[in-house]
């Protein structure tokens, strides 16, 4: 007999107490309530932003009355939390289902959501699908706090940002943002401005591919095999302490193609010779199916082949709000020395 949903949220929230109890003390209220994947129910995620408590489905809708169940167990543990529900449950995992009018101005507008003592913008409903924080990147996050101090650090496949505000706020004496959207970077742009920040970070709106080769020294053309590329940010060479590698599962554009399955190095290579000697290149793998210790081999290889071969790695686990019953968890994060 299944068990009943408020059972497997109560459940969840108790398996959270001491962590919760640990962020908010760090100025953190921004975390993962119920993974659904590990904890009884998949393709259900709920979350807490700060005031928002987001609830998404990626498999099937939600039923009404599983919906009144989640948000009357959460209004008694959390009565400050408003909830809107993200049905992505149909193809290409756009939001599908209408807000209650009452509730569509607060998922329309931004809100600040606090993680680790910084300020990250928010917003429920916006033209893109997925939340402006990966909570699962916390970790990411907190180690590369403990590290950038003094540094400077390229974040690659930036999305909003998150990364290179962290680092700004820990002290670092650089960052560079890179990513092709405009708007994604201009929520980074609002971050920044939501922190006391000691330097001004740069936001470089381009395809990654020509800015870290431009970056590594490799270089990017205006014309391949006779076809004149589009245009781009002409960017010197430049090495950095710091670069953190977060590419989507596949992309493809006119300066290459990014396939986390089948062709990492793609990526990797540029963003590793971008690394300066002693430095720290962090490369991220979100694909459940890729297994760990391959990643790994597969990315040695390519390190000693460029010549560049990783000295030392520490493998970053998302915290307990993600939990992974066989330590398996989909996000894979390596921090390599070089």
């Amino acid at each position: 007999m299944a068990t009943p949903l408020p059972a497997l949220l109560a459940t969840a929230l108790e398996n959270r107490t001491d962590l919760l109890a640990r962020l908010h003390t760090e100025d953190t209220d921004s975390y993962r309530l119920f993974h659904g994947t590990a904890e009884g129910q998949p393709g259900l995620t709920i979350d807490r932003y700060g005031d928002l408590l987001l609830v998404q489905t990626f498999h099937r809708s939600l039923s009404q009355g599983e919906l009144t169940a989640i948000e009357y167990f959460y209004t008694k543990e959390f009565p400050a939390l408003t909830p809107i529900y993200n049905d992505r449950s149909q193809r290409n995992s756009r939001i599908r289902n209408p807000l209650p009018a009452e509730r569509q101005p607060f998922a329309s507008q931004p809100h600040t959501a606090r993680e680790l003592g910084v300020r990250y913008r928010i917003q429920a409903r916006h033209e893109g699908q997925d939340p402006w924080l990966f909570l699962d990147m916390r970790a990411g996050r907190r180690h590369i706090m403990r590290n950038a101090a003094g540094k400077s650090l390229l974040n690659l496949f930036a999305y909003t940002c998150s990364i290179g505000t962290a680092a700004a706020v820990a002290g670092a004496r650089q960052v560079v943002n890179v990513d092709f959207a405009a708007s994604t970077l201009a929520v980074g742009q609002k971050n920044a401005e939501l922190n006391a920040l000691r330097i001004q970070p740069e936001f470089i709106k381009s395809d990654v591919f020509p800015a870290v080769r431009q970056l590594a020294g490799i270089g990017q053309p205006n014309f391949v095999r006779g076809k004149r590329m589009p245009s781009f940010p002409k960017l010197a060479p430049q090495q950095f302490d710091i670069v953190f590698l977060d590419p989507p599962r596949y992309a493809k554009s006119p300066f290459g193609v990014v396939d986390l399955v089948n062709d990492y190095p793609a990526v990797f290579k540029p963003a590793l010779l971008c690394t300066a000697e002693g430095g720290t290149l962090y490369c991220c793998n979100n694909v459940a199916a890729v297994e760990r210790e391959a990643w790994l081999a597969q990315l040695q290889r390519s390190a000693a082949k460029a010549g560049r071969p990783i000295r030392a790695f520490e493998w970053i686990t998302p915290e307990a709000d993600f939990p992974s019953p066989d330590n398996n968890p989909p996000l894979k994060i390596l921090a390599l020395s070089v």
